[in-house]
């Protein structure tokens, strides 16, 4: 399935908008995971666990979208978007939308 950000896929025709395709995902910090972020936060850098952590609420909720557009029949999502918001202290959700189409 075509995934793309764009309102079009280059050399494809685009016959039918089924939908808006969705996926979501909220992630929580643990502990151990906040005490040694918290120390990197005062020497300074990347906080490389809470990086990887939205990196894998990211890739989940776009496997979820692209499920949500199989089941609609769709063969692409244009037009995708991700956000994420603070659900809860230490939680955050992260949202991927797009436009679900059919393909000639």
């Amino acid at each position: 399935m075509y995934v793309v950000n764009t309102e079009t896929i280059p050399g494809e025709e685009i016959t039918e908008t089924v939908g808006i395709a969705r996926g979501n995902t909220v992630e929580a910090r643990n502990v151990g995971r906040d005490i040694t972020q918290s120390i990197r936060n005062l020497t300074g850098g990347e906080l490389k666990a809470y990086s990887e952590l939205l990196t894998k609420a990211r890739d989940e909720a776009l496997d979820r979208m692209v499920q949500d557009a199989h089941a609609m029949g769709a063969d692409a999502v244009v037009n995708v978007r991700l956000e994420t918001s603070k659900v809860t202290e230490g939680g955050s959700e992260v949202i991927a939308y797009g436009t679900a189409v059919c393909l000639r």
